[in-house]
This record gives structure tokens, sequence and C-alpha cells, in this order.
């Protein structure tokens, strides 16, 4: 079994800045300057926008080196060269609400990842408009919150659901078929730290069935699409898709169901890799 990354000696640091020369020299003469070792590296330079993105995982050897003093050494780096950065201890879970309605197959799933250690993340609560998983939520040990919503009882809702967040010092939601729509101003409050799941039908296939309209237009791929919130409806950057064939002989209901285990393997690794600093977000795309 692998081990995980060790707590206070491993670190991941994102960036993105203007790019220009120099840059990849001036991020690896900082590691060594603080006893650093480059466990894996990622870089893109996207020309079009003339940006550069970077992730750096490593680790120090020097046992005295602590976060904060890594933070102070980069920081005149990143002054310098114009960075937007982020510095995370590698083994801190990601603390995660999930949000769901009444289909639960993403939020058992999340939860099982996480009670095996495929997802290193920390699940505080559990946020639903209905209290069917409940009982779940009590098999895990997680708290569960009952929060109804109606069109007059929505602001309160949401204020409900950010009380929580705050609270709870939440670093990522997570909409697993939470099907309620979020309105603008939550959205800009949760931006870059909130996560949908749809199926890849829309918008083609809106409404409560959409899988009996594919399957009445005979289509012959089922799949889904993870991306992060924004006011748009599930136009936000996209941070994973996939899909599965399906052919002439399968059936509404089989159709539901192997959509429905698209749909969790693909927020399983959107959650995955937002967990690992692994997404950054550029314009309207994902890096």
């Amino acid at each position: 079994m692998s081990l995980g990354p060790t707590t206070g000696r491993e670190f991941v640091l994102t960036l993105s800045c203007p790019d220009r020369s120099g840059l990849v020299h001036a991020v690896t003469g900082f590691l060594v300057r603080h006893s650093g070792n480059i466990q894996e590296s990622q870089q893109f330079d996207d020309r079009l926008q003339d940006r550069f993105f970077m992730r750096v995982h490593f680790d120090v050897s020097d046992p005295g080196t602590s976060i904060e003093d890594l933070k102070s050494g980069f920081a005149p780096v990143a002054e310098a060269y114009r960075i937007s950065w982020q510095l995370f201890d590698a083994s801190t879970p990601t603390r995660t609400l999930i949000m769901v309605s009444k289909f639960g197959h993403c939020l058992n799933d999340l939860l099982f990842r996480r009670s095996t250690g495929s997802l290193n993340i920390e699940v505080p609560a559990i946020v639903s408009n209905h209290r069917d998983f409940e009982p779940l939520a009590e098999s895990y040990g997680i708290p569960f919150h009952h929060v109804p919503v109606t069109r007059e009882t929505k602001p309160e809702a949401e204020a409900r659901l950010l009380q929580l967040v705050d609270e709870l010092d939440i670093d990522l939601v997570v909409l697993a078929r939470y099907m309620q729509i979020l309105s603008n101003d939550l959205c800009k409050q949760l931006e870059g730290r909130a996560i949908n799941i749809h199926h890849s039908f829309l918008p083609s296939f809106k409404g409560a069935r959409p899988y009996v309209q594919a399957h009445e237009r005979g289509v012959k791929l089922v799949g889904a699409t993870a991306h992060y919130v924004t006011p748009d409806l599930d136009e936000g950057p996209i941070i994973e898709q996939d899909v599965i064939r399906v052919n002439h002989a399968q059936r509404p209901d089989s159709l539901v169901a192997l959509g429905r285990d698209v749909e969790a393997q693909v927020l399983a690794r959107a959650v995955e890799w937002h967990s690992q600093s692994r997404v950054m977000v550029n314009g309207n795309r994902t890096v």
C-alpha cells in the first residue's frame, strides 16, 4: 500500500503569472535555498494568453523548515515575477462540504472513497434539501444538515449554507447531484471552490427525465461533466469529462444506471484533482 505525503515535510506549490524567461530557474532556485527536493513537477505555457502555469510537489530535508518559512521565502520571488501562488502542506485533507438532493450515487461514492483513503478529503458536513440520505451520513459518522429550500426560503437556505462554510472552515463545496440552482451571489462567493456534476446531455435534454429523452433520440454516448460553479448555469470551467458507449438494445433504466456510474467516476476524479491542487482556472478553462 502506498504511503501518503509526510506531514510538515511535503508541500505543493501552484503558481501562474505572465510568461517570461527565468521562471523555472527562479522556482527551482528557491527550492534549493530551502532544502527542497522536487518529487513531481508540471508546467504549461499558454501562448494564446501569454501566461505560465506551474505545479510543484516537493519535500524538504531540513527539519527546521516550516511552511511559514517557505511562504516568506517565496514571497520575494513572487513579487519579482508578478506571480499569483498558493502553497499547501501536501498531507492536509481538503475540508469538503457535500450537498445532495434525492440521488445519492455520487454522495455514496465520495464517502466510500474517503473511507478507504483514496480521496484526501475531510467531510465535516453533508447538506441536503431532503432527508433521504440522513441515515447514510449517520453510518459514516458525518453531521447531516437538513436545509429545505422553497422559492420563499431560498435566501435563508443559502445564508445557512454560507454560515456552515464559514463555521466549519470549508475549503470545497461539492454539489453531488444537488438539484437546486444557486443564486448568482452565492456562486460568486464560492468561486473556485465549488464543483458541480451534470450529465452530458445538457443543454439538449433538459428537465427531470433526460435519460428517457436521450433514449427516445437514440443516443450512442452517455457521459458526464464536472465543472466549477459559476453564475452561468452548467457553463463553468470544466475539470473533467467522460463518456461510455450505449446502443439501441439498452432501455432507459440501463442508460440511467450507466449515467450514474459515469457521473460518480467523473466527480470523484474532479474532487481528487482539486484536493491535490492539480487544477487551476484559466479564464473559462482549467489547467
